[in-house]
Protein backbone atom coordinates (compact mmCIF):
# COMPACT_ATOMS: atom_id res chain seq x y z
CA UNK A 1 0.00 0.00 0.00
CA UNK A 2 1.15 3.63 -1.16
CA UNK A 3 0.61 6.54 1.51
CA UNK A 4 -1.00 9.47 1.10
CA UNK A 5 2.46 11.48 1.15
CA UNK A 6 4.60 9.03 -1.01
CA UNK A 7 5.44 9.57 -4.55
CA UNK A 8 6.62 7.28 -6.74
CA UNK A 9 8.23 8.14 -10.16
CA UNK A 10 5.01 7.95 -12.82
CA UNK A 11 6.33 4.99 -14.84
CA UNK A 12 6.88 2.71 -12.71
CA UNK A 13 4.41 3.25 -10.76
CA UNK A 14 2.01 2.92 -13.97
CA UNK A 15 3.59 -0.16 -14.95
CA UNK A 16 2.89 -1.47 -10.97
CA UNK A 17 -0.89 -0.31 -11.43
CA UNK A 18 -1.08 -1.63 -15.09
CA UNK A 19 0.23 -5.01 -13.73
CA UNK A 20 -2.50 -4.96 -10.98
CA UNK A 21 -5.31 -4.47 -13.25
CA UNK A 22 -4.49 -7.13 -15.66
CA UNK A 23 -3.86 -9.60 -12.19
CA UNK A 24 -0.85 -10.26 -12.83
CA UNK A 25 0.92 -12.24 -9.94
CA UNK A 26 4.43 -10.43 -8.98
CA UNK A 27 5.69 -11.96 -5.68
CA UNK A 28 7.98 -14.06 -6.69
CA UNK A 29 8.22 -13.96 -9.88
CA UNK A 30 11.33 -13.19 -11.63
CA UNK A 31 11.76 -9.59 -13.44
CA UNK A 32 14.24 -8.34 -14.93
CA UNK A 33 14.62 -4.86 -15.85
CA UNK A 34 17.09 -3.84 -18.68
CA UNK A 35 17.53 -0.32 -17.67
CA UNK A 36 19.15 1.81 -15.00
CA UNK A 37 18.14 5.23 -15.02
CA UNK A 38 16.98 7.77 -12.06
CA UNK A 39 13.69 7.72 -13.68
CA UNK A 40 12.75 4.26 -14.50
CA UNK A 41 14.88 1.76 -14.16
CA UNK A 42 15.97 2.09 -10.09
CA UNK A 43 12.62 3.37 -8.86
CA UNK A 44 11.04 0.68 -10.76
CA UNK A 45 13.39 -2.14 -9.64
CA UNK A 46 12.24 -0.75 -6.08
CA UNK A 47 8.56 -0.68 -6.82
CA UNK A 48 8.97 -4.80 -7.42
CA UNK A 49 11.25 -5.58 -4.88
CA UNK A 50 8.51 -4.22 -2.66
CA UNK A 51 5.82 -6.40 -4.22
CA UNK A 52 8.46 -9.20 -3.04
CA UNK A 53 9.64 -9.83 -6.62
CA UNK A 54 13.30 -11.33 -7.73
CA UNK A 55 15.08 -8.71 -9.33
CA UNK A 56 17.45 -8.61 -12.04
CA UNK A 57 19.04 -5.27 -13.03
CA UNK A 58 20.64 -5.13 -16.33
CA UNK A 59 21.49 -2.55 -18.84
CA UNK A 60 22.86 -1.98 -22.53
CA UNK A 61 26.31 -3.04 -21.51
CA UNK A 62 25.10 -6.08 -19.18
CA UNK A 63 26.84 -9.32 -20.61
CA UNK A 64 25.26 -12.32 -21.41
CA UNK A 65 22.09 -10.36 -21.39
CA UNK A 66 19.96 -12.46 -23.26
CA UNK A 67 21.02 -15.39 -21.01
CA UNK A 68 19.51 -13.79 -18.35
CA UNK A 69 16.47 -12.31 -20.02
CA UNK A 70 15.55 -15.59 -20.73
CA UNK A 71 15.32 -16.31 -17.35
CA UNK A 72 12.45 -13.41 -16.66
CA UNK A 73 8.75 -14.02 -15.91
CA UNK A 74 8.28 -10.25 -16.25
CA UNK A 75 10.70 -8.62 -18.80
CA UNK A 76 10.90 -4.87 -18.39
CA UNK A 77 12.86 -2.77 -20.99
CA UNK A 78 13.88 1.09 -20.34
CA UNK A 79 16.45 1.60 -22.47
CA UNK A 80 16.08 3.58 -25.22
CA UNK A 81 17.27 1.27 -28.26
CA UNK A 82 14.94 -0.01 -31.07
CA UNK A 83 15.04 -3.85 -31.04
CA UNK A 84 16.94 -4.34 -28.03
CA UNK A 85 14.82 -7.18 -26.97
CA UNK A 86 14.46 -9.74 -29.66
CA UNK A 87 12.13 -13.06 -29.54
CA UNK A 88 14.82 -15.31 -28.49
CA UNK A 89 15.57 -12.96 -25.25
CA UNK A 90 12.54 -14.13 -24.01
CA UNK A 91 11.09 -17.28 -22.31
CA UNK A 92 7.58 -18.45 -23.38
CA UNK A 93 5.27 -17.21 -21.72
CA UNK A 94 6.57 -14.26 -20.40
CA UNK A 95 5.17 -11.19 -19.49
CA UNK A 96 6.85 -7.88 -21.29
CA UNK A 97 7.07 -4.47 -20.47
CA UNK A 98 8.45 -1.99 -23.28
CA UNK A 99 9.16 1.37 -21.72
CA UNK A 100 11.38 2.21 -24.62
CA UNK A 101 10.71 5.37 -26.98
CA UNK A 102 12.66 5.34 -30.11
CA UNK A 103 12.35 6.52 -34.08
CA UNK A 104 13.18 3.90 -36.39
CA UNK A 105 14.19 4.41 -39.93
CA UNK A 106 11.18 5.45 -41.44
CA UNK A 107 10.47 7.73 -38.27
CA UNK A 108 7.93 5.22 -37.06
CA UNK A 109 7.74 5.58 -32.88
CA UNK A 110 8.56 2.15 -31.91
CA UNK A 111 9.87 0.67 -28.30
CA UNK A 112 12.92 -1.81 -27.66
CA UNK A 113 10.86 -4.40 -28.24
CA UNK A 114 10.70 -6.17 -31.88
CA UNK A 115 6.78 -6.34 -30.96
CA UNK A 116 5.88 -8.34 -33.97
CA UNK A 117 7.77 -11.30 -33.06
CA UNK A 118 7.91 -11.01 -29.04
CA UNK A 119 4.03 -11.17 -29.06
CA UNK A 120 3.94 -14.77 -30.18
CA UNK A 121 6.38 -15.64 -27.36
CA UNK A 122 4.68 -13.73 -24.80
CA UNK A 123 1.82 -13.89 -22.88
CA UNK A 124 1.34 -9.78 -22.19
CA UNK A 125 3.10 -7.28 -23.84
CA UNK A 126 2.52 -3.28 -24.36
CA UNK A 127 2.69 -1.82 -27.57
CA UNK A 128 4.90 1.52 -28.29
CA UNK A 129 2.76 3.62 -28.47
CA UNK A 130 -0.35 3.04 -26.33
CA UNK A 131 1.36 1.32 -23.23
CA UNK A 132 3.02 2.22 -20.96
CA UNK A 133 2.98 6.15 -22.27
CA UNK A 134 -0.95 6.28 -21.37
CA UNK A 135 0.04 5.13 -17.82
CA UNK A 136 2.33 7.55 -17.12
CA UNK A 137 0.69 10.13 -17.78
CA UNK A 138 -2.37 8.92 -14.95
CA UNK A 139 -0.34 8.63 -12.53
CA UNK A 140 1.39 11.88 -13.26
CA UNK A 141 -2.25 13.01 -12.81
CA UNK A 142 -2.66 10.73 -9.81
CA UNK A 143 0.63 12.80 -8.04
CA UNK A 144 -0.78 15.97 -9.07
CA UNK A 145 -4.07 15.34 -7.16
CA UNK A 146 -2.18 13.29 -4.08
CA UNK A 147 0.38 16.72 -4.24
CA UNK A 148 -3.16 19.48 -4.22
CA UNK A 149 -5.07 17.07 -1.34
CA UNK A 150 -1.64 17.30 0.65
CA UNK A 151 -1.03 20.78 0.19
CA UNK A 152 -4.87 21.54 1.35
CA UNK A 153 -4.49 19.41 3.89
CA UNK A 154 -7.26 17.15 2.55
CA UNK A 155 -7.51 13.77 3.70
CA UNK A 156 -8.61 10.73 1.92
Amino acid sequence: MIGQDTFISCTPYGIIKMLEAYNIEIEGKHAVVIGRSNIVGKPLSQCLLNKNATVTICHSRTRNLSEITRTADILISAVGKTDMVTADMIKDGAIVIDVGMNRNDEGKLVGDVDFEKVKEKASYITPVPGGVGPMTIAMLMNNVIKATKLQNGIKD
